[in-house]
């Protein structure tokens, strides 16, 4: 679910940034951007990670958040 919604903000902010022309909006909204991809990127990694632990013997079952 964190994936999904990092991608609709990341697509959106660049939506955004291709219309804005506001220099101190275009500022705030490269920012936020910014943030967006960093947490899809932390949101992937753990992805990959779970479905890392899911692989090896003796994690059935188990659940990190």
């Amino acid at each position: 679910m964190d994936r999904f919604i990092a991608r609709a903000n990341i697509a959106h902010f660049q939506d955004l940034l291709g219309r804005e022309t506001d220099p101190q909006q275009k500022r705030v909204i490269e920012n936020l951007l910014a943030l967006e991809q960093k947490k899809l990127e932390r949101a992937e990694s753990q992805a990959r990670d779970q479905s890392g632990a899911a692989d090896k013997p003796g994690s059935a079952g188990r659940k990190s958040r």
